[in-house]
């Protein structure tokens, strides 16, 4: 039995597998260890475990103090996200402000006009920065994707499908549509070949 066992830890060894060192109670790894060294070992172990205990508690904390914030710039973001927006429209609230101080003095008509210009404009430049653009529509070929047509009239002065009126202007914020131009279109006199409806189809993106 013995000399089988030698050959069998031989042939191990010369194709090179390593040799089998798991750990069993059996094995008298501590059996000759003095008292003090067993102690010794039992507070490396203690130690090694409060380090990594703590190193625990610090992750943990971290997470926790990652997590709050996180919420709390949300919640400011939800809070202020339109800070900028607001701060440029102040300037046109003063401009109403001070068309109304002066709405009773002889020239109030002249004085309301030049407000309602002044905050108009003073509008236009706030949403302009926040990336507000007008469609264009008036002269234009009719276009599904950025005008919304609610009538036809002839007009033998435009080709058909142009936009000859607009009733309500539309706008875009950062190139995405948020509101179509509501337009009046034209469209050709009454002619068996001509195209009555005028309106060019193509998908919108």
């Amino acid at each position: 039995m013995a000399k089988e066992n030698q050959e069998k830890k031989d042939a191990q060894q010369t194709e090179g597998a390593e040799p089998d060192l798991e750990f069993t109670p059996d094995s008298g790894e501590y059996e000759n260890l003095s008292r003090e060294d067993l102690i010794s070992l039992v507070k490396q172990a203690k130690e090694a475990s409060d380090k990594n205990y703590d190193l625990y508690l610090r992750s943990q904390a971290d997470i926790d103090n990652i997590r709050k914030r996180t919420k709390k710039e949300k919640e400011d973001w939800h809070n202020y996200a339109n800070e900028t927006l607001v701060r440029n429209l102040l300037p046109s609230l003063d401009n109403l402000e001070k068309a109304l101080e002066h709405a009773d003095n002889e020239n109030a008509i002249s004085a309301l006009k030049e407000g309602i210009e002044l905050t108009l404009k003073g509008l236009r430049d706030s949403l302009s920065k926040s990336g507000l653009a007008e469609v264009r529509a008036l002269g234009e070929p009719f276009d599904p994707c950025y005008h919304e047509a609610v009538s036809q009239i002839e007009n033998d002065q435009v080709e058909p499908g142009t936009v000859v009126e607009e009733l309500q202007k539309g706008y875009l914020l950062n190139d995405r549509l948020i509101r179509p131009a509501v337009v009046v279109v034209s469209k050709p006199g009454p002619s068996p070949s001509a195209d009555q409806d005028g309106f060019s189809a193509r998908a919108c993106e």
